[in-house]
């Protein structure tokens, strides 16, 4: 019989105790976001994908050298380009991110010398397909500037 009102005591202070604890925090405002409706903010070091820079024409400062695609790890990075006839440089002519596979290191941006990629600030990257994350990274500057 003492175990009986041993634990009905516990019991009522374990309540009392949570009580307690709702009835402080009730007032504070929440530190949640109603999603759809509000976004975070970003702050200016997060890592998302890797995005091109563009110049004042909106075409890539990308000189096609290769050292992010070199110095990438995972492999997730696949450039081409090609000298036009006449032209003193190459012209990047496809820039391909395949996000499944990238890994956010940073040493693609850190091996760049021209200043061409830097991290992007996009974070809602939700899909259910696997080609979604298999970005076009040349088409996406484009379409930037529209």
């Amino acid at each position: 019989m003492g175990g009986y009102f041993s634990d009905l005591f516990s019991g009522t202070k374990s309540l009392l105790d949570g009580m307690w604890v709702t009835l402080k925090e009730f007032p504070k405002r929440p530190v949640t976001l109603s999603y759809p409706h509000e976004s975070l903010k970003m702050y200016a070091r997060y890592r998302g994908h890797i995005e091109l820079i563009g110049d004042e024409e909106n075409k890539p400062n990308c000189v096609v050298c290769g050292m992010c695609e070199r110095a990438c790890p995972s492999g997730c990075i696949h450039l081409a380009g090609e000298k036009p006839e006449g032209g003193k440089k190459k012209v990047l002519t496809s820039y391909t991110l395949d996000f499944t596979t990238c890994s956010l290191c940073g040493s693609c941006v850190e091996s760049c010398n021209f200043d061409a990629i830097r991290f992007s600030n996009e974070y809602n990257l939700a899909s259910t397909r696997k080609e979604d994350f298999i970005i076009d990274l040349l088409k996406r500057l484009e379409e930037q500037d529209k």
